[in-house]
Order: C-alpha cells, then sequence, then structure tokens
C-alpha cells in the first residue's frame, strides 16, 4: 500500500490530514445513516423554516410528519432493507420526503434524469431491479409513466405519480393515497426499521455512463456521503442562517448530496427550482433573499447577460460553487463585483467518488479559482500519474487518480469495472487528465475518456452513439464534443447512412430529442461515407474533430 507522502511534495499524494482545515461544526454527531440526520434535523428544527417550495413554506416538523408517512408507505409496499426506489421528478418538496423516507427504511435511492425518455429510464429501472418508482406524471409535458408503457419492468411492483396533471396514468398510484396506505403502520415498525440502517450500508445507487455506452451502477454507502458532505460545506462555510437556492437537480450527485444532504447538515432553508429558468432564478434570488446559488459557469453567465440583469437585487448571495467546465478570471470577478458574492469557489469531484475530490478555499485569489478545481478535501488523496503508474512532477499532465473513504465500493454487479477503475492500492482511476501544482492545485486539463459536458452534465459518446445506432437509417456513428457558446459543449455526430437510405440534420436531431435527454442531443450532425479508422478499427475522433474545425471555424 502506497503511503502518503510529505504534503510538500505534491508530485505523491496529498496529504489526507490538513490540520489547517476548518473543522466539520457536526463532526462531534456521529448520524448513523442520513435517515437518522433527518430525523436530528427535525429535531433540532422544529417549528423552524425549512424548506420554501412554488411559495409554501414547509418547518421541519411539517417535513418529519410527511417522512414518517412515507417511511411507513414503503414498508407497507413491502420494501424491504437493500431494495432499490428510484425517483424520476423534478427538485420540488416531494423528491426529499421520498427520498429520506425510502432511506429511513434501509432502501437503496435510484434517481433518474428527468431528461430521460422511455428507453433510457427503462434500462435503468430493469438493471437496478427497482420495485418502486415515485415519478412526476407532466413536468414540461412529459408523462414519465405513459414512457415506460410496452417495457418489460419484471421487478417494478409500484408506481407513484407525483403531482399528476389530469387524471393519473391508471398503472399508477397517486402520491396521497400512497402516503395513506401506510397510515396503519406503527411508529415503532418506522423507527425499528431506522435503527437497523448503519454506516456500511448502500445509500444509493447512482447510474453514470461510461466509454462502453451503458451506465454504470455507482455505489456509496451513508457513511461516506455523510463524511464528504460535512466537509465540503465546512470549507464552504455553509451554515444554518442561510437560504440556499438549489438549481442543481436532485437526481444529480451534487444536487442530491452537496445539496439535500447538506442542507440537512447545516439546517439551513432549502429553496428547490424545478428548471433552470433565469427570469424565475433572479425572482427568487430577490423574493426569497437567496445567500448561496451553486451552479455550472453557464448559470452565472446567463443571470449576467439577461436584459433584465438590471433590475435584479442580488445583494443576499454571498456563497457560490462553481466548476463542470473552465471558469474566466473575469467571471469569477463579475461573481463578486456585479452578482455580489462574498465567496467564490470551484471545485472537482465524480459520482466514483461520492461527488467530492477537491476544492478551493474561501480565500483562495481569483486567478486561483478560475484556473484551479482546489486541491484535495481532507482525508482524500490526490495523485497524477502516466500511463505505467508513476508519479509525474509538477505542471505536468497526466491521469488524475483519487484514494480515500469517498471512494465507491464499485460498480453494482460489474467486477471487471470495479477492477477497471479501482487498483489493488485503492487508486480510483479517473479517466480525466489534470496537473498539480507546487502547492497540490488541480487543474482539469483533458478527459481520457470522451466525455464532454453540456451545460454541467456529462455526455458520453459511447452512449450517444449506441442510441443513435438505433435510427434506422444509420449505419455508422461517431460523436465528438465540439465548443458552444452559451452550453461550453454540445454534440456533433458524424453519421454514415445505411444503404439505401438518406440522412438529414433536422430530422435526426428531432428524432434524438424524441429519444434521449435533452442534453445528449447532438447540435450538428454532419453525413459522411466512412469514418476515421486506425489499423484496429478504432475512429479516430482527433480527426474527426479537424475536420468539424474546417467547417466552424471559432
Amino acid at each position: 500500500m502506497t503511503e502518503p507522502t510529505d504534503p510538500t511534495n505534491p508530485t505523491g499524494p496529498t496529504d489526507p490530514a490538513d490540520p489547517t482545515e476548518p473543522a466539520d461544526p457536526r463532526a462531534d454527531r456521529r448520524w448513523a445513516s442520513i435517515g437518522h440526520l433527518f430525523a436530528d434535523a427535525v429535531a433540532e428544527g422544529g417549528d423552524r423554516e425549512a424548506l420554501v417550495d412554488g411559495g409554501v413554506v414547509h418547518t421541519w416538523a411539517d417535513l418529519g410528519t410527511a417522512v414518517r408517512r412515507a417511511a411507513a408507505a414503503f414498508l407497507a409496499a413491502g420494501v424491504e432493507p437493500g431494495d432499490r426506489v428510484a425517483i424520476w421528478a423534478p427538485n420540488c418538496v416531494e423528491w426529499p420526503i421520498a427520498l429520506f423516507g425510502l432511506q429511513s427504511v434501509g432502501a437503496v435511492l435510484v434517481p433518474l434524469n428527468t431528461r430521460y425518455k422511455g428507453i433510457e429510464a427503462a434500462d435503468i429501472l430493469d438493471r437496478s431491479r427497482a420495485r418502486v418508482l415515485v415519478a412526476a406524471d407532466g413536468f414540461l409535458g412529459n408523462d414519465y409513466v405513459s414512457m415506460l408503457d410496452g417495457h418489460d419492468l419484471p421487478h417494478l411492483r409500484r408506481l407513484v405519480a407525483v403531482r399528476p396533471e389530469g387524471d393519473p396514468h391508471p398503472r399508477a398510484q397517486p402520491w396521497d393515497d400512497f402516503l395513506a396506505s401506510g397510515d396503519g403502520v406503527g411508529d415503532a415498525a418506522v423507527a425499528a426499521r431506522l435503527d437497523a440502517v448503519g454506516g456500511d450500508d448502500t445509500a444509493d445507487l447512482l447510474f453514470t455512463s461510461g466509454t462502453t455506452g451503458k451506465p454504470k451502477g455507482v455505489i456509496c454507502t451513508h457513511a461516506q456521503t455523510l463524511r464528504a458532505v460535512g466537509a465540503w460545506a465546512a470549507i464552504n462555510g455553509l451554515r444554518a442562517d442561510d437560504r440556499y437556492l438549489c438549481v442543481n437537480p436532485f437526481f444529480h450527485s451534487f444536487g442530491y448530496k452537496a445539496g439535500l444532504v447538506a442542507w440537512l447538515e447545516t439546517r439551513c432553508t432549502l429553496l428547490p427550482v424545478p428548471v433552470f429558468d433565469v427570469p424565475e432564478v433572479m425572482r427568487l434570488i430577490a423574493e426569497q433573499r437567496a445567500t448561496v446559488l451553486p451552479g455550472a459557469p453557464t448559470l452565472y453567465q446567463s443571470i449576467l447577460n439577461h436584459p433584465d440583469r438590471h433590475r435584479l437585487d442580488s445583494s443576499s448571495l454571498r456563497l457560490a460553487v462553481t466548476g463542470a467546465a473552465a471558469v474566466p478570471v473575469s467571471l469569477v470577478a463579475q461573481m463578486r463585483d456585479d452578482l455580489g458574492f462574498d465567496t467564490v469557489v470551484t471545485a472537482y469531484g465524480l459520482t466514483e467518488a461520492s461527488g467530492f475530490v477537491s476544492i478551493c478555499r474561501p480565500d483562495d485569489d481569483d486567478e486561483t479559482i478560475a484556473a484551479t478545481s482546489g486541491r484535495a478535501m481532507p482525508g482524500i488523496e490526490v495523485r497524477i500519474v502516466d500511463g505505467e503508474g508513476r508519479d509525474l512532477p509538477p505542471g505536468e499532465a497526466g491521469e488524475i487518480v483519487v484514494r480515500g473513504y469517498n471512494v465507491m465500493r464499485g460498480y453494482a454487479e460489474d467486477p471487471e469495472a470495479t477492477a477497471e477503475a479501482i487498483d489493488a492500492e485503492g487508486w480510483l482511476h479517473t479517466g480525466d487528465v489534470g496537473t498539480l501544482d507546487e502547492r497540490g492545485y488541480l487543474d482539469i486539463t483533458d478527459r481520457i475518456k470522451d466525455v464532454f459536458i453540456v451545460g454541467g452534465f456529462n455526455a458520453y459518446p459511447a452512449e450517444i452513439e449506441d442510441l443513435l445506432l438505433r435510427h434506422p437509417a444509420i449505419a455508422q456513428v461517431a460523436v465528438i464534443g465540439v465548443p458552444d457558446e452559451r452550453l461550453g459543449e454540445v454534440g456533433a455526430a458524424f453519421v454514415v447512412p445505411a444503404a439505401g437510405h438518406e440522412v438529414h440534420e433536422a430530422e435526426v436531431v428531432a428524432w434524438a430529442r424524441a429519444n434521449m435527454a435533452n442534453f445528449k442531443v447532438p447540435r450538428h450532425v454532419r453525413t459522411v461515407t466512412s469514418l476515421p479508422v486506425n489499423p484496429s478499427g478504432k475512429v479516430l475522433k482527433y480527426e474527426l474533430r479537424d475536420a468539424f474545425r474546417r467547417t466552424n471555424p471559432c
């Protein structure tokens, strides 16, 4: 086992124990699970405001009652410890009620992206063997329950419809009826199930796509999440009097952990936003006196560039956490000077590392914040290595590898993929390329995997290609990420038509919009007679990038 090296030597792993870091103010409270954390927050919060959804105020006591009913309903539905329960809904009060209800009875969260279509959602529901699905029924015109019609889901026993628009789907039980179904379950049964949940139990199964084209289920425990979130909140200085405007979707690792769990750990007020709409976010900032607003750089750029920006009173804002794309120094300055943030930090994480790896510190200068993703959080080691696993000197690019309590337990039912990702010494090979400077600050320079980031969402070419090949007119396809002024990057698809077919860009884009999440949809489609390949048949994507640049000069 490789031991941590001298913390002054950034060529080796960063020091996992730094006495200069701010201590988690609640570190002395050793919650056994996220459900126990929720119960503690309710007991402490009482009648204090906890969450405001659509103008409706929910106190901690209100949420405590609702979560207890949800937990009882899951018990009445036959949910056993370790069973998977999926949530397919936008940010709304029902999301944490369902989440903490299922986790309180030992079930495992499986969140589904609200941009998924039926094919994508059914695949994850089937492979996770989810027994219950809690789904919005009509969000943004999407009837999620109907999207699943025709898909074989042998493990799914219960469909629950949240906020149905019109008559609920005949296969779905309305949310209020679901909660009522557990009213006959006694408090003692709910408490006994909660007491049986421990830190080493699986808390969530988050599916993240890979270069194989199939999303893989990442297993993380309650203890991992509680420790990582506590450290993240302490470093940022998130506190009980904050009003946290959460635009990050709860189905995403950040929105779930740095959003919902951080809210519990700090007892702040949560302001969930179901979909990013600039005028609505601006309205909520002013109306709710929001103090915390994390998001991708595009979020802040969209606000700053909005024609009504001059009317926005953003004086309440104090803390911003950003990342997932390049952050110009000028943007950091604008966030401070124009939007009024006191603290701006950038961070890096990935689902396989519980969502957390490194973060800037509040007293870092603007250049450091813009040019790096900070340094490793306490208890986490980061190295930069070459293809042989040897440490590289400061400033030299190589693969980022991570080790610590935050590293996933593995990919669900996929020991081969787990062994590829985590080596014998416990180092998680991220597939990302970066450098460490002399201070141990991390700069993400590229990605070994072909992933590109669309407005803060990871898009994986192999997965998109797999979906596009279902189009009857497409014989071959290769997808690359290309620059986009608004979203940072978008997809460009190079398509070889099937014999006897023609491929039209608008039709392919329309088909993609109907069959995959919006962030995966290629914004550019190019028809080619063949794809450039090397002698082993691997597509030479750098040639495609060069070809795109020639026809689309910056």
